[in-house]
Order: structure tokens, then C-alpha cells, then sequence
């Protein structure tokens, strides 16, 4: 493979020639799913929209239509990503016939009605579409913002309103700080079709979503979106697990999709390898990777995203 870059460094990739599952990316069918109740049919991997949009348009371009290329139709944004630009990014990419062969997703952070349907009308214009097939409510972390979503005048009122009005198809929301926050949402709304949490092989050691969210999830229909599978590059950085152990535990677990951040082309196709030759992990392999990844570290020292210790 020659030598590493920096960034293949961080990502700590297996030290095995990668040539089987970049083989299986290109050749395989993609592993398709219905994201549970939204029923919208949807390849199991789910380009994520940050990532893809790091280095420059024209390389966001190129990893969605190489996706598209190995069978990715399920395409991940957020208004507030590089302020709108990964927006505009799929947009450009997916002009024309292309819109036509792909589900879109983006999401608004803000949380008030008014403010969440302007987020939508410049999402969409961005995108040069006229519908979303999944907008979710971006990034809840704390208590007091599900207050304002679910109150008078809320974001709430936008999500339902938008799906009335056909600008959506679907509706769900996302978030990554605390689990307790996502049981209050699932709770307070049966219109919610989506969930989008991390989903990792050190989650369970702290504030986890995997035993106090996905269940629930599951038991009202909602479709699950995995992220954060490595942590945002934490689990690696500590090097408590390599990206292939990282993917395969998060799609091991009881969900529809992952929605997996890239920032080259060769990041993307050896990432939908590895989902392409995917097989389970075994309750042994599962149990084997806690007990080992449980010695630490975690907690909020690796998921800086979550709600730090007391």
C-alpha cells in the first residue's frame, strides 16, 4: 500500500492489504433495508455529509457519485454543515436524472417553528429539489431544547407542517449528548419515523444509547441510523479498536443504516467494502470486544460529544 498518509494513520485501518472488500465494493450488490416505519428502501450504508464535503466541492462531488456508482442511495446533510455547503455539494451532484435515483436527508438545528422552516426552504434550495425524504431535527442534546421543540410555536410544528405540505416525506431527529434526551423525544411524539444516535463498541460503557434508546426505538417502529461508529475518530485515536472492528460492531448491533463519514474516495470504497462483506458478529465476539474495550479509555475523554461526567 505504500506509506501512509496522516490521515490513514488516524484511521488505523487494519494492516491487511485491503483488496478483498475493495473488490466486494466494486462488484457486490449493495445490502438494501427498509428504514422501519418511514418504509423508504435504503442501502445500508448512508453517505454521511460532513465528511464528504471537508476538502472541496469538487471532492464532495466525486465521493457521491462513486457512491451512487457502488450502489449508495441514501444520502446524508445537515443545514449547518460547512454552513450549507454540504447542502449545496449534493445538490450539484445529484442535478437532474440523479435526484430521481437517491433519497435525500438533511436536518435543522434551530427550534423554533418559523426559524426551522426557513432552515428548510434554503436546505431545499440548496439542494435544488423540491422535497427532502427525511428531515430530522439536528443534534438535541439538552433538556431545555426539547422544551422549545415540543412547545408552543416549537420546531415540532415545522416537522408536521412540512410533512403536511409534502416538502418531507418523513420525520425523525438526531442527537449524540445524552440518551435521556432521546427517550424524552421518542416519549413525547408518536410522529417521530427516525432516529439517527451513536452507535459504538465503547458506547455501552457510558451513558449508553445502545441499551436505553435502541430498544425503545425499536418497539415504536422508528428507523434506526447508526453514527459515530468511530467515535469521531476517538476510537482509533486511542487505538482501542481499528476502523474495520469499529464498522462491523456498529452494524452488528440492531439498526437499518450507517451513516459512515469519508473524506476520499478510497475511504469511501473500503468502508462500503467492509458493509458489502459484512457478517455479524457473534454474541462471543460481541462480549469479547466489551470486556476488552470496557479497560478503557472511555467515556467522555473518546465521546466528546456526550455529556461529560459529573
Amino acid at each position: 500500500m505504500g506509506v501512509q498518509s496522516d490521515l490513514m494513520r488516524r484511521r488505523t485501518f487494519l494492516q491487511v492489504s485491503t483488496a478483498v472488500p475493495l473488490a466486494i465494493a466494486a462488484d457486490a450488490p449493495m445490502p438494501m433495508t427498509t428504514l422501519g416505519k418511514s418504509g423508504l428502501k435504503v442501502s445500508k450504508f448512508c453517505l454521511g455529509g460532513f465528511h464528504m464535503r471537508v476538502k472541496s466541492e469538487a471532492e464532495g462531488v466525486k465521493i457521491i457519485h462513486r457512491a451512487m456508482d457502488l450502489g449508495v442511495n441514501f444520502f446524508d446533510s445537515a443545514h449547518k454543515y460547512h454552513d450549507g455547503e454540504s447542502d449545496k455539494t449534493l445538490g450539484i451532484a445529484l442535478k437532474g436524472e440523479r435526484r430521481k435515483k437517491v433519497l435525500l436527508m438533511s436536518k435543522a438545528q434551530l427550534r423554533d417553528r418559523d426559524s426551522a422552516m426557513k432552515q428548510l426552504e434554503e436546505t431545499l434550495k440548496r439542494m435544488q429539489t423540491d422535497y427532502l425524504d427525511l428531515w430530522q431535527c439536528h443534534e438535541v442534546s439538552r433538556q431545555d431544547e426539547v422544551d422549545k421543540i415540543l412547545g408552543p410555536n416549537g420546531s415540532l410544528e415545522a416537522f408536521v407542517k412540512a410533512k403536511k405540505e409534502g416538502k418531507v416525506r418523513h420525520i425523525g431527529f438526531t442527537g449524540h449528548h445524552d440518551p435521556a434526551v432521546h427517550q424524552r423525544l421518542l416519549d413525547s411524539f408518536d410522529g417521530w419515523e427516525t432516529v439517527q444516535m451513536p452507535i459504538n463498541l465503547i458506547d455501552r460503557h457510558y451513558l449508553s444509547f445502545i441499551d436505553n434508546v435502541l430498544p425503545r426505538a425499536r418497539k415504536k417502529g422508528l428507523g434506526v441510523l447508526a453514527m459515530k461508529s468511530n467515535a469521531i475518530g476517538g476510537i482509533t485515536k486511542h487505538k482501542i479498536a481499528t476502523i474495520d472492528e469499529c464498522l462491523r460492531f456498529s452494524v452488528t448491533q440492531d439498526v437499518d443504516v450507517l451513516v459512515s463519514g469519508v473524506e476520499t474516495v478510497e475511504q469511501l470504497e473500503h468502508n462500503v467494502g467492509v458493509v458489502k462483506s459484512f457478517k455479524p458478529m457473534s454474541k462471543q465476539e460481541i462480549s469479547s470486544v466489551l470486556e476488552r474495550t470496557k479497560k478503557g479509555p472511555i467515556g467522555s475523554k473518546v465521546e466528546n460529544y456526550k455529556k461529560p461526567e459529573a
